[in-house]
């Protein structure tokens, strides 16, 4: 079974209803690159008018995840996968649709192959950044997931 984003837009509402609640949308999706959209409305709104930082977290993780998703379901072997840290910035108010790209599949192929062939859990800091409608920069959430064979 193919993972196409209308099949993770529809385990968000099972799985992550506050992220398809708040407006979380995935894209595309292919072997190097997940893009996933939210769009400022009342319901993910801060006092100041603009986007709740945490709401752009959902989307901005989602898809780092997804697309580790993808990676771990083409290797046909059982990997757990868990982000255990994350840093964020935000440069700009985050109005209107915000897009969020992460464009690490060839990443977390490395970081698989190396899981695999070692037998040892890897790291990797996969990096989503969120552009407005305009085209300007919005945040950048840099995620640490950590995965290893499952036992």
């Amino acid at each position: 079974m193919t993972i196409t984003p209308r099949k993770l837009n529809t385990f968000t509402i099972f799985k992550l209803p506050s992220a398809y609640l708040c407006g979380v949308r995935t894209q595309y999706i292919d072997s190097t690159k997940c893009v996933v959209t939210v769009k400022h409305k009342w319901i993910n709104q801060n006092p100041f008018k603009s986007m709740f930082w945490a709401v752009q977290g959902m989307a901005a993780e989602f898809s780092t995840g997804a697309l580790m998703m993808v990676k771990i379901k083409a290797s046909g072997k059982p990997i757990s996968m868990l982000v255990t840290n994350n840093k964020a910035s935000f440069t700009k108010k985050a109005t209107g649709k915000i897009t969020f790209t992460c464009n690490d599949g060839e990443l977390v192929n490395q970081a698989i192959k190396e899981a695999i062939s070692t037998g040892e859990g890897q790291t990797l800091t996969m990096i989503s950044t969120g552009i407005n409608e305009q085209g300007v920069e919005v945040s950048t959430f840099n995620f640490e997931w950590s995965i290893k064979l499952k036992n």
